[in-house]
């Protein structure tokens, strides 16, 4: 039976740190002391490097499960909504974000654009992206395509709200970053907003939209619900 999957981010990054914490912390049990030729090697004091990979593993566990829902509400809430937006959620991944503002919406309409890299996100595929909108009772209310943020088949000024969490820093070089921003900033509405939340390259993202002439303001660093823990930035087209 189909079901609601918001998947679970980088699951890749998690089971290596999983599996590498596990390796270390069992090591520095089983052999306090490894003896190689004349040298010995006390263990024991590795374990804190073990049981640090197996804290972030979790960590990057609950946020899946639990804090990105959190965190899309806060993102969503600094939008004052009148239900006729059009909205773009860039790395859409399972639609997590574009569900969220679809049920904002009565006359507008959510868009969700992604290259869909189980990678990045358990499961992540187009197909399931629909089932979670259908589940979630808002199909005839999104769009889901698969496309690439560096350049959008969207024309200038489409949309009032551009939204993206976790997605810009795949992109790993600055130029493609900038390109990004850039091409958001030319499909949205004079007068739209953009947030962006993100890990790192967060000043990258604040400088670019200040030289394309919007008006920028940060919110976060949020440390208690999302790990890593994440910034956002909130702009404004002029």
């Amino acid at each position: 039976m189909n079901k609601i999957n918001y998947g679970l981010d980088a699951p890749k990054v998690i089971r290596n740190l999983i599996i590498i914490g596990l390796i270390i912390v069992l090591l520095t049990i089983l052999y306090p002391i490894i003896k190689i030729g004349e040298v010995e090697i006390i263990t024991s004091g590795f374990i804190w490097m073990g049981i640090s990979f197996l804290i972030v593993g979790i960590l990057m566990i609950l946020y899946s499960k639990y804090g990105k829902f959190k965190h899309r509400d806060r993102i969503l809430n600094l939008i004052e909504w009148n239900g006729s937006e059009k909205v773009l959620d860039v790395g859409t991944g399972l639609g997590l974000l574009m569900i969220g503002a679809a049920k904002k919406l009565r006359s507008g309409k959510s868009y969700g654009i992604d290259i869909f890299n189980t990678y990045d996100l358990s499961d992540n595929s187009i197909e399931q992206t629909k089932t979670n909108a259908k589940l979630e009772s808002v199909s005839q209310k999104v769009e889901i395509l698969k496309e690439n943020i560096l350049k959008t088949s969207f024309q200038d000024d489409y949309f009032d709200v551009v939204v993206s969490n976790l997605c810009l820093h795949n992109l790993y070089n600055s130029e493609d970053r900038i390109k990004a921003c850039k091409e958001i900033h030319r499909i949205t509405k004079v007068k739209g907003q953009v947030i962006i939340s993100d890990f790192k390259n967060i000043k990258e993202y604040k400088q670019t939209f200040i030289n394309l002439g919007m008006k920028v303001q940060k919110e976060g660093t949020y440390f208690f619900d999302t790990f890593p823990p994440l910034t956002i930035i909130k702009a404004t087209k002029t």
